[in-house]
């Protein structure tokens, strides 16, 4: 084969490879996680209960208030606080949690990420990443454990004034 050929060949194979190749980078630009935006974040949260399987979190629009409560292992608390976005694609609830026990001051946030149209969670700083809504929405996603109707409020409300209670009864008042 002569030298021509071979040169040819090569042109022929380097001609078909780079198209694949810059399909692929064009893809793997497509596939790269990337931050949700405040402005998303706000859209998927605002104004919604988060529903937990102890208890559950409500996002107030209004004043981005955060009401939540609680009953895990027998120990009721409720939480009143703020709520944040920011275009890192993290979701912070900033809230005092009170139970029998007394009150303390805690910061709770996840991180989103999305590829495509998947989107994916994880608790920060170091939680584990999964599929919070998939592209085509599951029944079991966690997205749909966030629901218009306020379910929290009145059972917080309750709570607060239990737990207020017992603490003034333990006071002496």
């Amino acid at each position: 084969m002569s030298i021509g050929s071979r040169l040819w060949g090569a042109a022929l194979a380097l001609s078909l490879c780079l198209p694949v190749a810059a399909h692929g980078a064009e893809i793997a630009k497509t596939k790269a996680p990337t931050p949700l935006s405040a402005y998303e974040l706000y859209r998927i949260y605002g104004d919604k209960t988060w529903t937990w399987n102890t208890g559950g979190g409500r996002f107030f629009d209004d004043g981005r208030r955060f009401v939540a409560w609680s009953n895990d292992k027998g120990k009721p608390s409720f939480a009143e606080g703020k709520w944040v976005v920011d275009d890192l694609g993290q979701l912070c609830m900033r809230a005092t949690w009170t139970n029998a026990e007394g009150a303390a001051r805690a910061s709770t946030c996840f991180g989103h990420r999305k590829v495509g149209n998947t989107i994916y969670q994880r608790r920060q700083p170091s939680g584990e990443w999964y599929v919070f809504r998939h592209a085509s929405v599951r029944q079991d996603d966690e997205f749909g454990k966030l629901i218009a109707a306020d379910t929290v409020s009145a059972k917080a409300s309750e709570l607060k004034q239990i737990l207020l209670s017992q603490e003034v009864a333990r006071k002496g008042g």
